[in-house]
């Protein structure tokens, strides 16, 4: 998937509508713009505080008609306490090697990145991205991201965690895993260590993308807690049971 430049940060634009890839016979529209110059950083940091998302050197958030049901979260990383089944996820995974390495991608991610989009989003876009487009995903970016690999006690890549680093929080931007590692709960694991980093850094927020409630892939976000959805009135508590009145 590449993306055009858009040459100016201080206008935004819509795109044309285009099928939901969350909800069935729903339509999708964003606002986009174009993160360049020296203030790139921090206007993605005001953008990401605003309920944007980066992909590449874009920030964009949803703009669909008759629809709101794509919400921003973010976890209170400092508050945050383990469940006990993330607990379990945490200990399964101790034998796991982390590194966190500049965005720079190589042929040995591009190799998990297709097997992961070949087994969980095989009808997807992304499944026919080529290595180039994964070096585009990975190394255009504006700001300051790194990328986490995560390595299984023979040194065997096994998951990988794409992250920028803002000034209240780390955002995820994208992440996979060894799709044939059986009950290793890889995703999670990645979660539960961007919060630990996130206190590491001493930062409040960890940022986990878009939220809807109806969309079973998504309904995941809601176990870290206490997490926070963006409204239109700005951060609101979200609980666990999702966000009835919100």
């Amino acid at each position: 998937m590449k993306h055009k430049p858009l040459h100016n940060t201080r206008f935004f634009f819509t795109t044309s509508p285009m099928p939901c890839p969350y909800l069935a016979g729903r339509v999708e529209r964003r606002v986009v713009t174009e993160l360049v110059g020296r203030d790139a950083a921090a206007l993605n940091d005001a953008l990401t505080q605003a309920g944007f998302r980066r992909s590449h050197s874009i920030a964009y958030a949803p703009a669909c008609p008759h629809c709101d049901a794509c919400r921003t979260v973010r976890i209170l990383a400092d508050r945050f306490e383990r469940s006990r089944s993330q607990r379990r996820v945490w200990t399964a995974n101790a034998s796991v090697a982390i590194e966190e390495r500049p965005a720079l991608a190589t042929r040995e991610q591009y190799r998990l990145f297709a097997a992961y989009q070949r087994s969980r989003h095989g009808d997807g876009d992304m499944a026919k991205m080529d290595f180039f487009d994964y070096q585009a995903l990975v190394e255009d970016t504006p700001v300051q991201t790194v990328l986490a690999e995560f390595r299984d006690g023979d040194g065997q890549l096994v998951a990988a965690c794409l992250a920028d680093r803002l000034s209240d929080g780390l955002s995820a931007v994208y992440s996979f895993f060894d799709p044939d590692i059986p009950r290793s709960s890889l995703g999670s694991f990645m979660i539960l260590w961007l919060v630990e980093r996130a206190r590491d850094l001493g930062l409040p927020y960890v940022y986990l993308g878009f939220w809807i409630a109806d969309c079973r892939k998504m309904a995941y976000k809601v176990r870290f807690q206490p997490l926070e959805v963006r409204t239109p009135d700005g951060w609101q508590p979200l609980p666990p049971e999702g966000a009835n009145g919100l």
